[in-house]
């Protein structure tokens, strides 16, 4: 047998294990109850509904509107009225993109910046009590090849969408 498909082999059984523990992480990160957990433990006063968003559009704007609603799985127009929401609120502008001035791009404004400030502190401080049995060395791998894989599932990702356009 080739060393190839040993390591195919081991792939395959490897694979499953790690769906399995993407479907849990995925499943505790989309629960509201942890979305309500950062907001009180970041002493904000924001909807639940409205905290992903105002996340995304601080770490991804300028950002469209399809777009959140790609990224949080939501129909277009309830996304929609929760970006209005947001600006009512202060936490986002909307603009014209430079790219294409039919659509309209969210921003994070100072007031949104220094709200999502807090809830990076409330995140850092849940990670640190979550990772705090873990070794140096671990957390250092988990990070490196956690970002790697990220890169690899997005380039995957935008290949996807290129081969059925």
């Amino acid at each position: 047998m080739s060393t190839k498909s040993v390591q195919n082999a081991h792939m395959s059984a490897q694979l499953r294990d790690l769906h399995s523990s993407l479907v849990e992480i995925v499943g505790v990160m989309n629960r509201p109850q942890r979305d309500e957990a950062m907001v009180r433990e970041a002493g904000i006063s924001l909807d639940r509904a409205l905290f992903p968003l105002l996340v995304l559009v601080e770490r991804l704007g300028p950002i469209g509107v399809v777009e959140l609603a790609d990224r949080v799985g939501r129909d277009y127009t309830t996304v929609s009225r929760q970006v209005a929401k947001l600006e009512s609120l202060g936490l986002i502008l909307r603009q014209e993109s430079a790219a294409d001035r039919r659509v309209r791009e969210s921003v994070i404004t100072e007031k949104g910046k220094a709200m999502t400030d807090r809830v990076d502190d409330a995140r850092e401080r849940m990670g640190v009590s979550i990772f705090s049995t873990w070794d140096e060395g671990d957390f250092d791998n988990l990070v490196r090849l956690m970002r790697k894989f990220a890169q690899e599932i997005k380039a995957d990702s935008v290949q996807a969408t290129k081969d059925i356009s």
